[in-house]
């Protein structure tokens, strides 16, 4: 079976990126099309694989202006030449789904979430550009025909697999199409539990307005407790400015600094609604728990009282308070490692090849 895969955009180093790496390493010999490649901003886990980009990587500043090629995306994406391939993967949170392949070719779509902008975070996306207000009133008023081509691409896809029950519902809601839902990988095996627990909370990922890190921030400069940020994102500077000295931004960290940071940390906070949220569950592969909002993925990867403690608002008094009260010494980090090792990449590409291979051979009766 000849396979390609299809990504997004690789400019940013996310969960959805590390989705791709494993299906990389599954099909080691297929290439992977993406709209553009930035080496420096993703890092080296993608140097000397066949990355294939579109037109869009030569336009001039492409690269440095990419959010304003977002009207010539959807043209880009349906650029790509896909004849040749028994079978193309899409690993998806916006246009991937959308290429265009031949009538025998079995388009297997891996949706991280239907695309949020368009669909679930339409206004707050607009709002939290940061563009002259002229220029935010224009997006608005292109997103509808963008939702449009969304929809439409959905019908393209064969195969819909979602990353959580979240977006199965997400996936019938928004283009009234079945899947079937496999967890994304977690490198289980890189993380371990310690005895040696430090002071402070952990969060981390992209530092952008969804993920809610000012609740965190907010409440953490109220407790006064400690309290380390890694990953970096548009909202660095502002919830900087926002931060007591008790509130440590990292930066972008590498895997090896992460594993530590999860290890020692009294537990992981997860304020924000994720489409699934494998750094919660990285968390709990360390045998650490979670303070997850009670919304999303996190209800599908922390059990209560078991793995971790949920808040029922997207609220900094209700976190503060929840940490006031919360004692790590209630949870046994073995338990919850072994609640983690359920979502472990090996299970994934079980699933995922008997997936794809039950579904060609369907193809082929």
């Amino acid at each position: 079976m000849k396979m390609a895969l299809v990504h997004d955009y690789l400019i940013q180093d996310g969960g959805a990126e590390r989705v791709l790496q494993v299906f990389q390493d599954m099909w080691p010999d297929s290439p992977t099309y993406v709209l553009m490649h930035d080496p420096k901003r993703v890092g080296p886990a993608f140097d000397g694989r066949d990355i294939r980009t579109s037109f869009l990587q030569r336009l001039p500043l492409g690269l440095k202006t990419y959010r304003f090629l977002l009207p010539l995306m959807p043209l880009a994406t349906e650029s790509y030449d896909l004849r040749g391939y028994d079978a193309v993967l899409s690993s998806t949170s916006a246009f991937a789904k959308g290429i265009v392949t031949r009538p025998e070719t079995v388009h297997f779509c891996y949706c991280h979430t239907p695309t949020r902008y368009l669909w679930s975070d339409t206004d707050s996306y607009v709002d939290g550009l940061n563009l002259p207000k002229p220029v935010r009133q224009a997006v608005r008023l292109y997103l509808p025909r963008l939702r449009a081509w969304d929809r439409l691409a959905a019908d393209r896809v064969d195969r819909f697999i979602a990353n959580s029950e979240t977006v199965r519902r997400r996936i019938w809601r928004y283009y009234g199409r079945k899947s079937t839902v496999i967890h994304p990988p977690i490198e289980t095996e890189r993380f371990s539990v310690s005895e040696d627990i430090g002071d402070y909370y952990l969060a981390g990922g992209r530092l952008v307005a969804y993920k809610r890190f000012d609740i965190a921030v907010r409440a953490f400069s109220d407790l006064g407790l400690p309290l380390k940020i890694f990953g970096d994102g548009p909202e660095t500077e502002r919830l900087g400015k926002m931060a007591g000295p008790n509130v440590e931004f990292l930066g972008r960290v590498n895997e090896k600094e992460k594993a530590e940071l999860y290890r020692h940390a009294i537990a992981y906070l997860n304020p924000q609604e994720e489409d699934f949220g494998i750094t919660a569950v990285e968390a709990m592969a360390s045998g650490r728990p979670v303070i997850a909002y009670r919304k999303g993925g996190a209800t599908e990867t922390v059990v209560e009282g078991v793995t971790g403690r949920f808040l029922d608002s997207q609220n900094w008094k209700e976190l503060a308070e929840t940490v006031r009260r919360f004692d790590h010494r209630r949870f046994d980090p073995q338990a919850i490692r072994r609640h983690a090792e359920k979502f472990s990449a090996e299970r994934f590409r079980e699933k995922i090849t008997g997936y794809v291979n039950r579904e060609m051979g369907k193809k082929d009766a």
